[in-house]
């Protein structure tokens, strides 16, 4: 099984396509205003302190004031807290926690009007980002992830994932883990760390410690709504997340991401540094690793089966609903159970890949075909089981119910991945009435012939729809061949799938755009 990382720059931030054996798994879309994500660590100020829902509201400098619940605090708050003001204080409060004095937890069920007051400044972290209405979800349990562990300070305690299941191994890695910790910090062992030995594992642990204490530097000075400690862009988060030895590249068609992205691999994984590779193709990233086409095909409302199958895919404010038809399927079985039973079977894995490609969040309900046998409806739920193996995001499945219906939980910490895959056409913007789509091909050539003979203009490029793009290129003499046998100026032609029919660009040798409104 291959695994491909494929990161396009875009005007606004970068696209992240995570890719296995070519099919798309995962999608990111990464704005550079994108704020309030997982993991970020900010100075907060209490604005409002509910007793009835045992919570308080704080501004971390979102548009709605960020949701705190008392269960979040985290036991060791008191300690948390204490620290906060002796680094407000300009005190004597030094990243290093030997020293520091862990106040005792605070009550499991107390209640938050005892804790937190208006007005007060409090260290907090992000754990939901804001989701349609709602601000973020914050918790003031902080905790910093590296590849092989996770940082929490305030505490002592040393956890293993409880995916590593030999006990052997588990003891080996508390063994090692708890040799080099520092004094006062909780370290929690994840799953990739098995197998690791102590200088990949002291590695880690390292940065993290470095992170916590740029962290603390930068809390002294800080002002409300600051953020203290960031979380890494979304392509080394992803890195960091799921690069393991079946990790074969990662193409980057920007010089600076593609630096960025090949130190922080040389600093997790210097034998890995090889598979940074930068993209210089003359079509763009997308568009040569198929990537474009996969996004219009996976994220409509109905999504194919390779078998002839389709799922709807419906959302609602409560929950998702994705109903499993046969469509032409029902004439290759044998019978009626082995129609539902293969075109479930399909639909389970296509699930499995829908919920973790647009990363849809909550309760999903998943109504496949009806089945009589038990096998089969046990086939069925151990195979999105297996499926789902491999998905970051906490999930549950249950049994497929008398009614075929699948119930699924998945955990939900940032907008559900919503792209609209209709495309409004550019010539009437969704008036109903456009030119001709036939006539496309001459104001290209109008446009062509102008630019050429009165701008004079050379090296132009014209990125168009496939379709137009054959129509130009191909044949023994080409359109495009007799441009250059007229002017003896070549142009570029560029395909871009993920533009309509009848729309096209010009741009010049500088790759700016040419406003091509020629009368």
């Amino acid at each position: 099984m291959s695994n491909e990382l494929v990161i396009n720059s875009t005007q606004n931030g970068s696209r992240i396509a995570l890719l296995k054996n070519k099919s798309l798994v995962e999608f990111h879309q990464e704005e550079d205003s994108t704020q309030f994500i997982v993991g970020d660590i900010y100075l907060g100020t209490v604005r409002k302190v509910v007793q009835g829902l045992n919570a308080a509201f704080i501004d971390i400098g979102y548009e709605k004031d960020a949701f705190l619940h008392y269960l979040d605090l985290g036991p060791k708050f008191s300690s948390l807290q204490a620290f906060t003001k002796q680094a407000l204080n300009k005190k004597n409060a030094s990243s290093k926690l030997d020293n520091f004095n862990i106040r005792p937890d605070i009550d499991k069920h107390g209640k938050i009007t005892d804790i937190l007051s208006r007005n007060q400044q409090i260290l907090v972290q992000v754990v939901k980002e804001p989701i349609s209405t709602k601000g973020p979800r914050l918790s003031c349990e902080l905790s910093l992830a590296g590849r092989y562990l996770v940082l929490v300070p305030f505490s002592n305690t040393v956890n293993v994932s409880k995916k590593i299941v030999s006990g052997e191994e588990r003891k080996r890695l508390l063994r090692l883990v708890s040799s080099i910790k520092p004094a006062n910090f909780g370290v929690i062992i994840r799953t990739v760390a098995k197998g690791r030995d102590v200088k990949e594992l002291d590695s880690d642990l390292r940065n993290l410690v470095e992170s916590w204490k740029k962290g603390v530097k930068k809390l002294k000075v800080a002002k409300p709504r600051e953020k203290v400690i960031g979380e890494m862009n979304k392509a080394s988060a992803l890195l960091r997340d799921v690069l393991n030895e079946s990790f074969d590249n990662v193409f980057i068609d920007d010089k600076e991401i593609f630096t960025e992205v090949k130190d922080y691999i040389k600093t997790i994984a210097p034998d890995k540094e090889k598979i940074v590779k930068q993209f210089n193709g003359k079509t763009k990233i997308f568009e040569h690793f198929g990537i474009e086409r996969q996004i219009k095909s996976a994220f409509g409302q109905s999504v194919s089966l390779k078998g002839g199958g389709y799922l709807i895919v419906e959302h609602t404010e409560a929950l998702h609903v994705i109903d499993v038809n046969s469509g032409n399927k029902s004439n290759r079985e044998e019978g009626q159970e082995a129609t539902a039973l293969s075109v479930n079977m399909e639909a389970a894995k296509e699930v499995a890949r829908q919920l973790r490609l647009r990363d849809m969040g909550g309760i999903i309900v998943v109504d496949f075909i009806d089945m009589k046998k038990t096998e089969n409806k046990k086939l069925v739920y151990n195979t999105i089981k297996t499926e789902m193996a491999s998905d970051r995001s906490k999930f549950t499945v249950l049994p497929l119910s008398k009614f075929g219906l699948m119930q699924i939980t998945r955990q939900r910490v940032r907008p559900e991945m919503n792209i609209t895959t209709r495309e409004v056409c550019p010539s009437c913007n969704g008036s109903g009435k456009i030119s001709a789509s036939i006539l496309v091909s001459d104001q290209i050539e109008r446009t062509v012939e102008y630019l050429l003979s009165k701008q004079n203009e050379k090296n132009i490029s014209v990125v168009v729809h496939p379709f137009i793009y054959a129509y130009f290129t191909k044949g023994a003499v080409s359109k495009r061949l007799k441009w250059y046998l007229k002017h003896f100026k070549w142009v570029k032609l560029i395909q871009d799938s993920s533009i309509a029919i009848t729309e096209y660009k010009f741009y010049n040798k500088l790759g700016e755009e040419i406003d091509v409104n020629i009368n």
